[in-house]
């Protein structure tokens, strides 16, 4: 099942994708499927044709996995009152 993440990298602004699993210490890169803006827009520097994207380590800065549907129910959220 793929999972969400937004992807930091650097000089650019993020972006949101599907990876098929968790990168692992030892990967040189990850690779990412549907990728878009996170207003769901195209990302200008891609082809419309392209599904899977590979990005080297080095270029990026973090990258953020989104909870599934079974892992939202243990995430707390804060809110005011």
């Amino acid at each position: 099942m793929a999972r969400t993440v937004i992807l930091h990298i650097s000089g650019e602004d993020p972006v949101v994708g599907e990876i098929d699993r968790d990168p692992e210490p030892t990967d040189s890169f990850v690779k990412v499927s549907n990728l878009r803006k996170r207003d769901g827009k195209d990302v200008s520097y891609l082809d419309p044709s392209v599904l899977t994207v590979i990005y080297p380590w080095h270029r990026i800065t973090f990258l953020e996995l989104m909870p599934d549907e079974g892992e939202r129910d243990q995430v707390i959220d804060f809110f005011r009152t």
